[in-house]
């Protein structure tokens, strides 16, 4: 039996609430499987331990998570009113994205079957996309600085780097994954027109590696008429490779438009395997209905399949996504954001009674 070590990080507001569900899942999907089997060790990371202590994770926190001996993250939501985003942001997962060298987040958007998006007369076929997202430099790279703060002199700078290394291996992801999984097309999200050092730089990496894969087309677009097309031809997109902060702009939008935050899964990955991957829902901690049992489950959920299927264990995966995709398309339960009265753990429990059936 294949035994994986996943670390869990529930993180704040609604993080519990869906986690529990992921975790349950998973512990199902393993039952019905009967070769895997997932041990689990939990971390009260987030904003409660830095109202207490003034960190979201110990000093050692990462070389907790390195060292543990684990297979994967899950992580729930993290962020709270009661501080900073910022803060929260950097306390805890942008310093595991790069610490453990995640350069690849990769967010599917689909309009799952029975899932009724904003945009009129579109079928799941119209928004099947994956943004390739590069996930430890860029925009996020953390680089600047104030002075003079509260003056009429104040400066603020955020410096943008993107390295040959760091660019090309995201490109190359994106085109390695079109292949391996029968996509078509890359769309590289750029704003050279403007940005004439770092985005004509990203276009010029982005041609160079496009032309090792003859059977894959390729184009590049700017970021604003890119958002456009989204919205307009989301059919027309199929895998977009774009830097920290295209991409997760477009992948907020491309959850929108397939019918709800909270169906978008996520996974930031170590594609070496030197360090753990980890999965995450996009969505944030939604204090205003924390507590209530509303929250859907199925973002969180879909992240740990993706964690599945990179896992390699891919039979299993399977096995989630069309469970997943039956429940939606059989309508009878829908948590509040997709229309219905559900609670977390009644589509958690949906799901689970669903595999079993499978």
């Amino acid at each position: 039996m294949k035994q994986y070590h996943l670390a869990v990080i529930p993180g704040d507001g609604i993080g519990p609430e869906v986690i529990a569900e992921s975790e349950q899942t998973l512990a199902r999907i393993a039952e019905i499987h009967g070769g895997i089997r997932f041990e689990t060790r939990s971390f009260d990371w987030g904003t409660e331990r830095y109202l207490r202590e003034g960190a979201l994770m110990p000093a050692d926190g990462l070389s907790i998570l390195e060292h543990g001996g684990f297979d994967g993250i899950l992580l729930g939501p993290v962020g709270d009113p009661r501080v900073a985003d910022h803060i929260t942001l950097w306390g805890l997962i942008l310093p595991i994205r790069q610490a453990f060298d995640q350069y690849v987040n990769l967010r599917p958007m689909r309009l799952l079957p029975g899932v009724q998006s904003p945009l009129a007369n579109k079928r799941p076929q119209d928004i099947d996309m994956v943004c390739i997202r590069e996930n430890t430099e860029g925009e996020y790279a953390g680089t600047g600085g104030r002075i003079h703060q509260g003056t009429d002199n104040e400066v603020a700078i955020q410096t943008t780097i993107f390295t040959r290394k760091g660019t090309e291996r995201i490109i190359r992801y994106a085109f390695d994954y079109a292949r391996r999984y029968g996509r078509k097309k890359v769309t590289s999200a750029t704003k050279s027109n403007s940005m004439q050092f770092n985005m004509v730089f990203w276009d010029d990496v982005f041609r160079q590696v496009a032309a090792d894969y003859a059977d894959i087309a390729y184009e590049q677009q700017l970021i604003d008429s890119l958002s456009a097309r989204f919205v307009s031809r989301p059919e027309s997109l199929d895998v977009v490779v774009a830097s920290n902060l295209f991409g997760d702009i477009l992948t907020d939008l491309g959850a929108a438009i397939s019918g709800s935050m909270g169906l978008a899964p996520s996974a930031n990955i170590n594609p070496e395997r030197r360090y753990p991957s980890l999965f995450q829902a996009i969505h944030g901690s939604a204090p205003d209905i924390m507590g209530q049992g509303i929250a859907n489950p199925i973002a969180s959920i879909w992240s740990g399949q993706l964690m599945l299927d990179f896992l390699g264990e891919h039979e299993a995966a399977t096995l989630l996504m069309g469970t997943i995709e039956r429940v939606l398309a059989d309508g009878q339960v829908r948590t509040p954001d997709l229309g219905g009265t559900a609670t977390t753990k009644q589509m958690g429990q949906c799901i689970r009674e669903q595999l079993q059936r499978e």
